[in-house]
């Protein structure tokens, strides 16, 4: 470890353990077969037990070592002021844990059992230099937006098709979209953990739990990518669409006409459909889209702010539909209730190209 590294560096370093962690996590639930699914607020909107638990570990290994923080998560609102309830010499600490979608119940702090804590932090992160800008950060001006499980439709799919032990012990063949299994749905699968200051997603940390699935019982399962405004992004390599080929993304599972008539006035070449806020971005970055299109309300906060952090820091932009960023301070409205813009280039041409008529059935921020 250099020196002293900033807090956001020590941050950003801890949340890329913890993120491989809930990676391991979320790999365990669906080898295990016993997914605990239920319906949040119908069968698009799904929560599994590896949602559960892996919150549980994101938000009780971040709180512990970072207790002045702000968490807000899909499956609980907010973490930070339970964690901040520190134990002196008789007094329990509790934080509260999602039991069933609708209850939430006080633990006490040892409850959360030491295996799921994630100490850890990656060394990599820690020796890079942090931007001046940054460098004075105090925790308390931090909020930490996590999605531990986003593509969780996709996930449930998959696992309908597939035991883990078939995949890590079986040679790929065929299994694929192309042959008309769930198997590719793995890779829409992905752990978000986004940071947040000023308002502004300053870094992310994206983790794919089951990248390289394809390849067989010898593969080491998953990546880990993670970027952040200053310092670029790692993890992966960087790939553009030819300049002269139009490829959307958009969702698989939550369409409607607003949609449609949105990507199709973009004109483009070809338009992927596939499931998960940080698989979309993962395709503009790695030169599989040229934009990610959905006119609609939907996406939260916690499904964009990591995947924004990291597309602006190799020079993309995220916005609303209407061309307008969104804010990510911690009183801010979940929902990005006027769509989800993103492109790697040429964002002005997208935003130019959508239809008046979905502007006026979208409320911008």
């Amino acid at each position: 470890m250099s020196g002293n590294p900033a807090l956001i560096m020590r941050l950003v370093a801890s949340a890329y353990s913890v993120a491989e962690k809930a990676g391991a996590i979320v790999r365990k639930v669906l080898h295990s077969g016993e997914l605990g699914i239920v319906e949040k607020t119908g069968a698009n909107d799904l929560q599994t037990l590896a949602d559960r638990l892996a919150q549980k570990s994101i938000c009780a290994s971040l709180s512990r070592r970072f207790p002045k923080i702000t968490i807000i998560g899909e499956e609980v609102s907010k973490w930070a002021a339970p964690f901040r309830k520190r134990r002196r010499s008789n007094e329990i600490s509790t934080i509260k844990l999602l039991l069933t979608p609708c209850c939430l119940q006080d633990l006490p702090f040892e409850e959360v059992q030491e295996d799921m804590i994630e100490k850890g932090q990656a060394e990599e992160i820690l020796q890079k230099t942090c931007p001046e800008e940054y460098r004075a950060i105090k925790e308390e001006e931090l909020v930490v937006w996590v999605d531990p499980l986003d593509g969780t439709k996709e996930y449930t799919e998959a696992s309908r098709c597939l035991h883990l032990q078939a995949v890590v012990q079986k040679p790929h063949k065929g299994l694929d979209k192309t042959h008309g299994t769930a198997l590719w749905l793995l890779d829409n699968v992905t752990v978000l953990i986004g940071i947040a200051y000023g308002g502004r997603a300053i870094a992310g940390v994206i983790n794919q739990p089951f990248y390289n699935y394809q390849l067989g019982a010898e593969a080491a399962l998953g990546r880990t990518m993670w970027g952040m405004l200053g310092l670029g992004a790692f993890g992966f390599q960087l790939q553009e669409v030819p300049a002269d080929r139009r490829i959307v993304t958009t969702t698989r599972s939550h369409s409607n006409k607003t949609v449609t008539d949105c990507v199709n006035a973009m004109e483009p070449h070809e338009v992927i459909r596939v499931g998960g806020a940080g698989n979309k971005i993962i395709q503009l970055i790695e030169g599989k889209a040229s934009a990610y299109v959905f006119a609609s309300p939907g996406c939260k906060k916690w499904d964009t702010c990591a995947p924004e952090a990291i597309l602006h820091a190799v020079g993309g932009k995220l916005t609303d539909m209407f061309g307008n960023p969104y804010g990510y301070n911690a009183d801010v409205k979940h929902m990005n209730s006027a769509g989800v813009l993103a492109t790697l280039r040429n964002h002005d041409y997208y935003v130019s190209r959508v239809p008046q008529s979905v502007l006026q059935a979208l409320k911008s921020e």
